[in-house]
């Protein structure tokens, strides 16, 4: 694991992706300014915003872009499940939106997953644990 993905996945900030990693992951995507916004649904001038930390990248935004680069991977079928990685017990595995849409290398982009036990309410807050997973770390 490169430093900047180890510095991502350390950080705790209250707020979302900063500027420097949103460029890199649009970089890691292969894509410009302009094609980033189109696919993000986003004006060319948002991520001129995001880019230059004029701007805090929102929630939404964040989990598109983690679910993009996730998806660059190769091998997806060769990637463990979280419930087997974390040996989740039948009970909670039942109850976790992971489980029921059989989603475990995604359980960082659903909400609602009972992750260490917890449901999370907000993205922030799921993310602050899951950028120490590693679920999320193996997909980055």
């Amino acid at each position: 694991m490169d430093n900047f993905f180890r510095t991502f996945i350390q950080s705790s900030r209250e707020f979302s992706l900063d500027s420097r990693e949103f460029k890199h992951f649009r970089y890691r995507l292969g894509k410009t300014q302009r094609q980033m916004a189109q696919l993000l649904g986003v004006s060319i001038k948002a991520i001129h915003s995001y880019e230059q930390g004029w701007r805090s990248v929102p929630g939404h935004v964040e989990r598109q872009v983690l679910f993009l680069v996730s998806r660059l991977r190769e091998n997806s079928k060769s990637r463990k499940s979280c419930w087997v990685m974390k040996k989740c017990p039948s009970e909670k595995k039942k109850e976790c939106p992971a489980w029921e849409f059989r989603a475990g290398d995604l359980c960082w982009f659903i909400g609602g997953t009972i992750c260490d036990g917890t449901i999370y309410k907000s993205w922030k807050e799921k993310m602050k644990l899951c950028r120490s997973c590693e679920i999320l770390k193996s997909l980055l």
